[in-house]
């Protein structure tokens, strides 16, 4: 799994629509996200290495939903792929060694996400020049 650039990790439009939807809330439930999903990840990472494909469901089902709130489109593509092949591993009984390469590149994924969402809804943020504002 490649890790995505800026320009593809979140859908601006859902990002924009979920800000407006949630209001005052938004930066409360961005800490929630950024807590559950170092969670979601992790229990992840510990379920690959055990090799536990039923493990493996719940958060990235969690993860998968969560990022998409936020229009984090990559991140919860991954997540979906590794919710996928586990929910078919534990129908066939099998390990979930598919979804190695998206779980390896998990965690770099998130971090990158949240990076870029932490830094577009930061109120410290140094924005462009618009309207009212000067040009240095």
């Amino acid at each position: 799994m490649t890790v995505a650039t800026n320009a593809s990790l979140i859908d601006w439009k859902v990002l924009a629509a979920a800000r407006i939807e949630l209001g005052a809330n938004f930066v409360r439930i961005l800490g929630y996200f950024r807590e559950d999903g170092e969670k979601a990840v992790g229990s992840i990472e510990s379920a690959m290495r055990a090799q536990n494909a039923a493990a493996l469901v719940i958060p990235a089902h969690t993860l998968k939903g969560e990022a998409r709130q936020f229009g984090a489109e990559s991140l919860a593509e991954a997540a979906e792929t590794i919710e996928v092949i586990a929910r078919d591993c534990v129908e066939t009984r099998d390990t979930p060694d598919a979804a190695l390469e998206a779980v390896a590149g998990l965690r770099a994924l998130f971090r990158q996400t949240l990076e870029l969402l932490e830094r577009e809804t930061s109120p410290l943020v140094e924005r462009r020049p618009g309207f009212g504002r000067r040009a240095v």
